[in-house]
């Protein structure tokens, strides 16, 4: 049974070539939805063998449809630019029996890496996710954040990708503070959540309990205690940010809600 890959892509030039040839071992067709990249990546997807589709981004679900929509084939193989399959994958992928499986899905688990360091704790590993799907029977969810493949059928297989998902510490805390946490804001004010002067606290306590503790963050050194206090900065952050977008109109004035995505 063939498969599509497919990857969604904003300025991804220095990762999409591995992605793509890791891809390539099981697709036989790979299609890149790109979102207005301003560096090389369209030249080097295409020049990987990738067809390149143009989409102004519509948010993580709608943004991840697209392509799926256009492919040739059934099956889809979906990931990001930053994922790549392991060679267990790809064994894994090529042993399916996809013409006649009753699954409409299959999840992978995901280790997360900070540079080449792979964090087993934290809630980080496995981390299962679905990325191959039958576009006949599912897709992704409308979710504009997190969105996921909604498979009433999914099969979890004994393979992993590997996750790229923070060059360094720096970029783990400075995302954390910064786009992550102000999207979140906007979000929970256009949709009518409210804070008050407790919730930055309390939430950020939680969110470092959470994976310090109960998801064992202290096993995992240094590394670990950075996961759990980007979340909590995270958590903090995106509730002070709701609180001021409550009480100051000069803050809430100045900043753009429709670009949140």
């Amino acid at each position: 049974m063939k498969i599509s890959g497919v990857v969604i892509t904003l300025n991804e030039a220095e990762c999409i070539e591995t992605c793509l040839a890791s891809m390539s071992a099981v697709c036989d067709e790979l299609i890149v939805v790109d979102s207005g990249s301003t560096d090389a990546t369209c030249r080097l997807a295409e020049a990987a063998g990738a067809r390149v589709i143009e989409q102004p981004y519509l948010g993580d679900g709608p943004q991840k449809n697209v392509g799926p929509a256009q492919a040739t084939h059934r099956w889809i193989l979906s990931i990001d630019a930053d994922e790549r399959l392991t060679d267990a994958a790809i064994a894994t992928i090529q042993a399916l029996d996809l013409a006649n499986t009753g699954h409409d899905g299959f999840a992978f688990r995901r280790r997360n890496f900070i540079g080449s360091r792979w964090i087993k704790t934290c809630g980080w590993y496995p981390d299962y996710c679905i990325r191959l799907f039958d576009r006949e029977r599912t897709a992704f969810s409308n979710s504009r954040q997190h969105a996921s493949v909604q498979a009433t059928q999914p099969r979890r297989l004994d393979a992993d990708l590997e996750h790229y998902s923070f060059a360094n510490l720096g970029e783990l805390f400075s995302k954390a503070s910064g786009r992550f946490s102000n999207r979140a804001a906007k979000i929970m004010y256009l949709k009518g959540k409210r804070a008050n002067s407790w919730s930055p606290f309390i939430h950020g306590s939680n969110a470092f309990v959470r994976k310090y503790l109960f998801q064992r963050g202290f096993m995992s050194g240094i590394d670990g205690v950075s996961v759990a206090l980007s979340a909590a900065v995270n958590a903090y952050l995106k509730y002070a940010k709701l609180l001021e977008f409550q009480r100051d109109a000069q803050v809430r004035k100045a900043e753009d809600f429709e670009r949140i995505w």
